[in-house]
């Protein structure tokens, strides 16, 4: 039980006198009374640093995300500060965090001093990124048979790879490959519009599309790009048994010079209309390309 883990060892000794337990049912939290406490310094303006980075760390916000990471186990967490109103409704999930990872809560108003901002959702974690993968690994560890993976291609809007990422998730894709041009899938509002799917779904990214090609190309993959100008309707596609579905910006599309090297598909729509947005149009697709696995 975690609420023994402060009382039953020394380890906290050395922070004791800083340190004031919440009472109820959660005595391992620690109470945060002052936004300058040091022990959440990496919670501090949260928006600048999304923009500056964290070396090496990332935000996860809100209360799915916490949980999926934390029951995913992909990616370590070093700390989580919480609104002290919220903790008798994070029980279960905060049964889940390693005793050795630290559990704040504060006010709303010293939350709010903390991360320069209103933070509504009252939950924020700060999780440690892996060390990236590749696109080899990456393709390598998805099934032999029925394997599906999603291709982004200059998607830098954080949250169409939110969620895209979401929809991987839920029609079963097996990976996310990003080109260099895509936005970071640890950035913390595309997390939070993919519901945590960004760190459950396997990725690699910062990949040029000759290495993505090269990659599919090693490991059997066919790739079919997405467009409204596709030769074949998605619904009649013949899918292979191992695909992966390229997609675009919404504006410009991906590149002709790209299509040309693979079969393309196109998603039937009302005459005069052609415009999807690309995350509702790669779950279309997804949903396709699983009915027929």
């Amino acid at each position: 039980m975690r609420s023994g883990r402060l009382r039953g060892n020394q380890r906290g000794m050395k922070r004791e006198e800083h340190r004031e337990t919440w009472a109820g049912q959660h005595p391992a939290v620690e109470r945060i009374t002052d936004p300058g406490d040091s022990r959440v310094s990496a919670f501090r303006d949260i928006r600048e640093r999304d923009l500056v980075g964290r070396q090496g760390r990332f935000i996860a916000e809100g209360k799915v995300v916490l949980d999926v990471l934390l029951s995913a186990r992909r990616f370590p967490v070093e700390s989580i500060l919480v609104l002290e109103n919220r903790l008798p409704g994070l029980a279960r999930i905060l049964s889940q965090v390693p005793t050795e990872v630290p559990i704040y809560a504060a006010s709303s108003e010293v939350m709010d001093a903390i991360a320069g901002f209103h933070i509504h959702r009252g939950i924020l974690a700060l999780g440690r990124r892996r060390p990236p993968e590749s696109a080899e690994a990456v393709l390598a560890a998805s099934p032999s048979e029925n394997a599906l993976v999603v291709v982004l291609i200059g998607i830098a809007n954080h949250d169409n790879v939110g969620a895209i990422f979401r929809n991987a998730a839920a029609f079963g894709a097996d990976a996310v490959l990003l080109d260099s041009t895509s936005c970071d899938p640890l950035y913390r509002k595309a997390t939070r519009v993919s519901v945590g799917a960004t760190l459950k779904v396997p990725f690699a990214g910062g990949l040029t599309t000759e290495d993505l090609l090269d990659a599919l190309d090693h490991h059997g993959f066919t790739p079919i790009a997405l467009s409204p100008g596709g030769t074949q309707d998605i619904r009649t596609i013949e899918r292979p048994r191992r695909v992966a579905l390229f997609l675009g910006t919404e504006g410009d599309g991906l590149p002709g010079a790209l299509m040309a090297k693979m079969r393309t598909a196109r998603i039937a729509m009302a005459p005069g209309f052609d415009s999807l947005n690309v995350a509702t149009a790669a779950a279309i697709a997804l949903h396709e390309l699983r009915e027929k696995s």
